[in-house]
């Protein structure tokens, strides 16, 4: 792709140089045509405590003091690291007037690349698939809720005397009410929103198949096709950024953070649809041609290829420890309830929407796929895939094989370890233990990485163990930003 040209042949006036941060979020620098023009060869510099900010913006490491050449080498006196842009992700803007933007990735000023960068994880983590022959494929399943806004401004006449950090949060209102699940009504009714979303997605490329309307009040659902993995956790980034951005200019406002702080919401989920395939043949490695013989629909080799079936129990043995890649914010944890099509114990199932791990498919089907519902639509993709890579393959290298499926996902006698129920971490605090525990997670992303990360996440635990006013914390820290 010939993005001088592109930039040149439209008449673009900015472009916007974005980069995934550490929680999923864009960030950049807005350059005009002709400094994007050099800067795609060059890189544009960015302030390295970008990546060292928690959730609030507050930097977790004292990039001032001496020790931080030996706790974070290359990360001296906010120092500049450099964003490269990545061509082929250049798109032009839908919703902002003559107005570019492409990805990027930062490295250091000699370009080696940085471990800390999310999008290098999952890049470093689908090698190690490479080198074994196999592929990871994603299909994104996201639920989210848009509300109006009341203002006329759309959320941005803010008072300065009462600014604080993080910011106040919008007031907003309903776009339909609720309880009344895939509603053709509710759609109508949200139907103005809803076209927005589309039409920005389609216009970006993005692979969406569908839009519906969720159990909640306001909650709608975004269902896209599969693609590889990095190609899907692109999509998922630019989609959450691009779709609050054009909703807000048209007076809407839509947050991907689990829990709206309201009293009647319903949780949304992330349910990652993942497989692997061939890289030779494309053909789907999970798919099983024929039920090995003597088991029953219960037992995953029924379905799932032998390698499959290694992958399916390396998820399960691993689930506590990748959960807080997968539902990284304290507000994520509340969505793990009973009965609540969320899962709580550390299960699968065959399509069994209570169960951590649902397994979609049977023996000859090319779309034989495992579901991951334990993930938060607030999640960084890049670590929520990464994880599930570091988690399987371990799976297939012990060729562990896991227990049978339940029909059975809230009750307490399914997964036994010590003679009580396996449950998924029900707090940041002890999924980050979980995290620092784990063999699978500490060699797929090195104790190193797990090191920053758990210094940035602790920070949000201990500012909200903190906060005098909860619900405050999470209007300001994750409804006005997520």
């Amino acid at each position: 792709m010939n993005v001088a040209k592109l930039i040149k042949s439209q008449s673009l006036e900015l472009v916007r140089f974005a980069w995934c941060d550490t929680h999923g979020m864009l960030r950049g620098k807005t350059l005009t045509s002709s400094a994007a023009i050099k800067a795609l060869d060059q890189g544009v510099g960015m302030v390295s405590t970008l990546m060292l900010k928690d959730t609030s913006d507050r930097t977790a490491f004292k990039v001032f003091e001496p020790s931080i050449a030996q706790d974070l080498p290359g990360f001296e006196f906010a120092n500049n690291l450099l964003l490269k842009p990545i061509p082929n992700s250049f798109k032009v803007l839908p919703w902002a007037d003559k107005t570019g933007w492409v990805q990027c990735q930062p490295v250091f000023l000699n370009e080696e690349s940085v471990l800390y960068d999310t999008r290098f994880q999952l890049q470093a983590a689908l090698e190690k698939l490479a080198n074994m022959g196999l592929q990871m494929v994603c299909g994104l399943e996201v639920e989210f809720h848009i509300y109006r806004l009341h203002d006329v401004n759309h959320g941005i006449d803010l008072d300065p005397n009462i600014a604080a950090w993080p910011g106040v949060c919008p007031e907003v209102s309903l776009i339909h009410p609720g309880y009344n699940l895939l509603s053709e009504n509710c759609f109508d009714m949200a139907e103005e929103p809803l076209r927005i979303v589309q039409h920005t997605a389609q216009a970006l490329g993005l692979p969406l198949l569908s839009l519906e309307i969720e159990l909640g009040p306001s909650q709608v659902e975004a269902v896209f096709d599969a693609t590889d993995a990095l190609a899907a956790a692109d999509n998922m980034v630019l989609f959450r950024s691009a779709v609050r951005q054009a909703l807000r200019r048209a007076g809407y406002y839509a947050t991907f953070m689990c829990r709206p702080p309201f009293e009647s919401i319903m949780s949304s989920g992330w349910h990652l649809h993942q497989s692997l395939v061939e890289i030779k043949s494309g053909r789907n490695a999970f798919m099983r041609e024929m039920p090995q013989a003597n088991t029953q629909a219960n037992d995953a080799r029924h379905t799932l290829s032998d390698v499959g079936t290694h992958y399916l129990a390396g998820l399960l043995e691993n689930a506590q420890g990748m959960t807080v890649m997968c539902t990284p914010t304290v507000n994520g944890f509340g969505r793990f309830r009973p009965n609540a099509l969320a899962p709580q114990s550390v299960l699968w199932g065959r399509d069994n929407r209570g169960a951590m791990l649902r397994v979609i498919g049977q023996a000859g089907d090319q779309a034989t796929r495992i579901e991951n519902r334990l993930g938060e639509p607030a999640a960084n993709p890049y670590l929520y895939m990464a994880s599930q890579i570091h988690a399987g393959l371990q799976g297939i290298q012990k060729e562990w094989v896991p227990p049978l499926a339940t029909d059975s996902p809230y009750g307490d006698d399914n997964v036994v370890s010590n003679g009580q129920a396996v449950r998924i971490p029900n707090n940041l605090r002890d999924a980050l233990v979980a995290l620092q525990d784990n063999s699978a997670m500490r060699e797929g992303f090195g104790a190193e990485f797990l090191r920053y990360y758990a210094r940035i996440k602790n920070s949000e635990q201990q500012r909200f163990d903190a906060s005098e006013d909860k619900l405050e914390f999470q209007k300001r820290e994750y409804f006005s930003r997520i």
